[in-house]
């Protein structure tokens, strides 16, 4: 966009006033870009210790639209960063057409449900709901799913050229694997549903 795109007042929502939504004046941006040497603020997502993260559910940030609404991010760690191996891009592709299509008909969840893909890091993914939830309301939604994934024979939804922008980026057999060892960490003692740093992460990426 331009440099003069609309930017939307939301200090309202931000300080959690979540009712009735009030009408938000658009503004002009001065300047999208920082001044040499100002320094930019960390987002939350980076002051998370990676060194620490466990295969795990969490919280990444929950979000209220200009219309009110609450769109609640879960990281969907299913690797240790930096400890052990990512998985393959490819393995993530496939599990992303996947998982989507399992969540976007499922009768519970699927009106509810915003995104799903793969972090850039490689070590899980992110899915994206409406409404406000904790790590606790989806852990069985994604583990059904990781099962759907892991027991899935056939081909893959959307893996056509018509369908996909990189139909042939893919590996169904690395995805099944990848939901079977996340399903057993499931079971382990290290699971998580809090962020190691036990502060709540619910504003700002």
């Amino acid at each position: 966009m331009a440099d003069n795109y609309l930017e939307y007042k939301m200090e309202d929502m931000r300080s959690g006033r979540l009712g009735q939504a009030k009408k938000f004046v658009p503004r002009k941006r001065v300047a999208a870009a920082k001044q040499e040497g100002e320094q930019f603020k960390k987002i939350a997502s980076f002051t998370i210790d990676h060194t620490r993260l466990e295969p795990g559910i969490y919280v990444s940030r929950r979000d209220v639209t200009p219309c009110g609404d609450v769109i609640t991010t879960f990281d969907v760690r299913m690797t240790r960063p930096n400890r052990e191996a990512a998985i393959d891009p490819k393995a993530l592709h496939a599990m992303e057409h996947l998982v989507a299509t399992y969540l976007r008909n499922d009768a519970v969840w699927k009106d509810r449900i915003v995104y799903w893909g793969p972090m850039g890091c490689c070590t899980g993914n992110y899915l994206l709901v409406s409404g406000d939830y904790s790590s606790g309301d989806v852990m069985e939604l994604v583990r059904s799913a990781m099962r759907f994934v892991a027991g899935f024979e056939g081909e893959i939804p959307g893996a056509s050229a018509r369908d996909c922008g990189n139909y042939t980026f893919m590996d169904l057999d690395g995805a099944k694997e990848a939901a079977r060892r996340y399903l057993n960490e499931f079971e382990a003692p290290s699971f998580s549903l809090q962020y190691p740093d036990a502060t709540d992460k619910a504003s700002g990426q």
